[in-house]
């Protein structure tokens, strides 16, 4: 078992063209500040998704609670 209790790293995610932190506990349980923000947006956060996918020309969001990056994350770290 790893000798950490909590350890997070921030990335860049392409899903919503934006900076999130994973978050990874020695017990395995992960979560991406992302989705909170971005899965459900509020008036304003919506409007800047609109725009941003507009300017990138695809569909931006997220609607996983754990996608790929995370899994891969936490993954890395609970196999050494």
């Amino acid at each position: 078992m790893a000798d950490w209790v909590m350890t997070a790293t921030t990335i860049y995610c392409d899903a919503i063209d934006d900076e999130v932190t994973l978050i990874v506990h020695r017990d395995g349980t992960s979560k991406c500040t992302g989705y909170k923000k971005y899965s459900k947006p509020d008036k304003e956060t919506a409007k800047l998704i609109k725009t941003r996918s507009q300017q990138s020309g695809k569909k931006l969001g997220c609607a996983e609670p754990v996608c790929s990056r995370l899994t891969q994350y936490r993954d890395k770290l609970l196999a050494g």
